[in-house]
């Protein structure tokens, strides 16, 4: 049988993960005992999972992380105020499929931004469709879209992922056009895709942050009814990694 060409053959078809477990099966005499069901089966195995890494290569890209986090790491042993089965719920990411919110709140420095990114990770793996951004970021990028023509376009992408990730929201009380911005976006996503918002203020005082009292009850209700809430509480994690400095100058983890 001609190998070299069989193994050209699955490259040109694109079949690369087939291809490389064709080489490794031709320079293991061992597998040679195998069935040829069983042979079969392992190309086969060794492309879905070529594939699948490819997909989650491209998710993450897109995603545009600003943390490499994932849930497997989160600290669920210092106290936040994490509770270990509604962590657990999220991290299963059913209420993605629900379209259904989630609000993490608190002070500087516990980690919310991290969590955001670990779930957002995940909902990556389980082959959803995630978008991050720093909402400061955000609204000067819709700014600029809207002069140069790319504003609906920008919107479409916003509206269209699963889980869009909203980070360092309030931190400033939102102008005229970013309000407008905010409900176009929560509303073009309200019964069809999730989001998670971050946030060093209490959702209590989010009315206040948007500005227009009218404005804010149409994005809160779009934003809030549905939501899941992690209020994170306790030391900041900077702090505490900064109290555990190790005697060669290294964080304890």
């Amino acid at each position: 049988m001609l190998n070299h060409p069989i193994h050209e053959r699955l490259i040109e078809l694109g079949l690369t993960g087939m291809a490389k477990a064709f080489e490794e099966q031709r320079r293991s005499p061992d597998l040679e005992a195998l069935p040829f069901e069983d042979r079969i089966g392992l190309l086969v195995d060794r492309e879905a999972a070529e594939r699948d890494t490819r997909r989650l290569t491209t998710r993450l890209k897109i995603a545009a992380l600003r943390q490499t986090a994932c849930v497997e790491d989160v600290d669920l042993r210092t106290p936040r105020g994490i509770d270990r089965a509604v962590f657990a719920k999220l991290v299963e990411g059913r209420w993605i499929d629900r379209h259904e919110n989630l609000l993490v709140t608190g002070a500087t420095g516990l980690g919310k931004s991290w969590l955001a990114c670990a779930l957002g990770h995940k909902a990556c793996r389980d082959n959803r469709s995630v978008l991050y951004h720093r909402v400061p970021r955000l609204f000067e990028a819709l700014a600029l879209a809207r002069g140069d023509g790319r504003y609906a376009r920008l919107l479409k992408s916003l509206g269209r992922a699963q889980l869009l990730i909203l980070d360092d929201w309030g931190l400033s009380v939102l102008t005229a056009a970013e309000r407008r911005d905010l409900l176009e976006i929560l509303e073009d996503r309200h019964g069809r895709a999730s989001t998670i918002v971050t946030s060093q203020l209490p959702v209590d005082t989010w009315h206040g942050a948007i500005g227009d009292p009218t404005v804010a009850d149409a994005i809160l209700d779009r934003l809030v009814h549905n939501a899941h809430r992690l209020q994170l509480t306790g030391e900041s994690m900077r702090k505490r990694s900064a109290k555990t400095i190790t005697l060669d100058g290294q964080p304890e983890h």
